[in-house]
């Protein structure tokens, strides 16, 4: 059984940063591609940023390039978004997610990130 369990969310007042944690529990996992997803209130879930895991290529929403930087540990099946200069329309539950090389999906529970003065 696997599980990715998240931590890292919170409240945070604009121009703030927060770094989330996403580590893999359980089976062994051949890991593909690592990501963050985010959904706002009354929104689709939208990508945000994701990462290869062999060779470290990366992706970004454009809402976030210059202030989120993806990264990941392979030994540990763990993936980190580092999160600066964080504004209102950040806020989101955010979910991260694991495609294995045998093309199978694990998501988080999600974590909550709250932007407000």
């Amino acid at each position: 059984q696997v599980q990715l369990v998240e931590s890292g969310g919170g409240l945070v007042q604009p121009g703030g940063s927060l770094r989330l944690s996403c580590a893999a529990s359980g089976s062994m996992l051949r890991i593909r591609r690592m990501g963050w997803y985010r959904q706002a209130p009354g929104k689709q879930r939208e990508l945000v940023a994701r990462i290869i895991s062999d060779g470290g290529s990366t992706y970004y929403a454009d809402s976030v390039k210059g202030r989120f930087t993806i990264s990941r540990d392979n030994a540990k099946n763990t993936v980190f978004l580092q999160m600066n200069s964080l504004k209102p329309e950040d806020t989101a539950v955010y979910y991260c997610h694991f495609a294995t090389l045998s093309f199978r999906d694990y998501w988080g529970q999600g974590t909550q990130v709250t932007v407000s003065s």
